[in-house]
């Protein structure tokens, strides 16, 4: 496949062992084979691979050339993220001081920490720290007609991304989330400078 795509940082695989929207062939192996994106992460559900299955995890996901990230639910679960090494975090940023701490926990590790989804988890981005990048991604930018009033009165304050959120082999893609940056104005930030070489030999 043609790499048209300069980044992807938000894909899952069957490490996410618990969301129903995985399906059995979104295997890392899979997902490498498409290389669908020029730099590539996987950012598979926090509460599926802490633990022992961390080790396991971030090898696989190094031997393929992928970045290792994860998606963080909450700021409870950001408290422990933070004690593995991972490459950035995908994190959903709700309306609760809570939350917004959370964040801000996350991004004290230094580490890229990506703002998934906000309108559909109900963020208020005058409250989320501006060190964060705002993700536009595939999956759930098109569900709402309003984005473009969401996301007007802060294209100047974040940093911004674009994302798949695919869970499924024909979900890697971009297109309306592209679209729809366009449509703002938006510039995409690279978040790394270099796709990740594979340890494989």
């Amino acid at each position: 496949m043609t790499e048209t795509i300069r980044q992807d940082l938000h894909v899952h695989t069957t490490f996410s062992t618990g969301d129903s929207a995985i399906v059995p062939q979104q295997t890392v192996e899979l997902i490498a084979g498409l290389n669908h994106a020029l730099i590539r992460g996987i950012s598979d559900h926090f509460e599926y691979i802490q633990g022992s299955i961390f080790d396991v995890y971030q090898a696989k996901l190094y031997a393929y050339g992928f970045y290792c990230g994860c998606e963080v639910n909450d700021s409870i679960d950001a408290l422990e993220a933070v004690k593995y090494p991972y490459d950035y975090y995908i994190y959903h940023c709700r309306d609760k001081a809570s939350e917004y701490k959370g964040a801000e926990r996350l991004l004290s590790t230094g580490k890229p920490v990506i703002v998934s989804h906000p309108i559909a988890i109900g963020a208020d981005l005058n409250k989320v720290p501006t060190e964060c990048y705002v993700e536009i991604n595939n999956r759930y930018i098109w569900k709402t007609e309003d984005y473009k009033s969401f996301f007007a009165p802060h294209l100047n304050r974040f940093r911004f991304v674009i994302g798949s959120d695919a869970h499924q082999p024909n979900w890697l893609s971009q297109t309306v989330a592209r679209q729809a940056a366009v449509q703002m104005g938006i510039t995409e930030s690279k978040i790394f400078a270099h796709p990740r070489t594979p340890t494989l030999r």
